[in-house]
């Protein structure tokens, strides 16, 4: 059994950057903000960061889902984190419900890890924790929750992801 941690990027708000300073939005998916995280907390797990996509999750496809799910099958890790955007998460996460020996969380975040009011940190330890302990699965881990995937929803007005009773 390989001990390792696969963590998959594939965008979101979590690794969102905004390097123009004048006219407009214009944001950018940088570098995995997962490398800024573990390299705060010297982490005493061993991992593998691979970037699948780069993308705002609300711009991700079935064929991106489908490159998702091929990483995660063809892995040779049993534990996966997944960082995420927020908007379609569930999506991706119903997209992989056959991978059945591996544990996979999928996370994001409210706010971009740059800011200094970000719960990337908080929503990323959470994420290492249950990977190291849950049994394979798909699971969501967000807003101090991690649960089966289909057993989460999402409040509209506030954003916040919570479990169904």
């Amino acid at each position: 059994m390989n001990k390792e941690i696969l963590i998959i990027q594939t965008g979101g708000t979590i690794d969102k950057e905004y390097p123009r300073l004048t006219k407009g939005y214009a944001f950018e998916i940088g570098e995995p903000s997962i490398k800024r995280i573990l390299s705060k907390i010297n982490p005493s797990f061993t991992y593998e960061i691979v970037s699948v996509l780069k993308k705002d999750s609300t711009d991700i496809t079935k064929e991106d889902r489908q490159k998702i799910y091929d990483v995660c099958e063809d892995a040779q890790q049993e534990r996966i984190v997944i960082t995420h955007g927020t908007d379609t998460m569930v999506d991706t996460a119903k997209e992989l419900v056959s991978l059945k020996e591996k544990t996979i969380i999928i996370t994001g975040s409210m706010r971009p890890e740059k800011f200094s009011d970000s719960d990337a940190d908080f929503n990323i330890g959470l994420a290492f924790g249950a990977v190291q302990t849950l049994p394979p699965g798909i699971y969501i881990s967000m807003h101090g929750i991690v649960a089966p995937w289909e057993k989460v929803s999402r409040n509209e007005e506030t954003g916040q992801y919570f479990v169904e009773v």
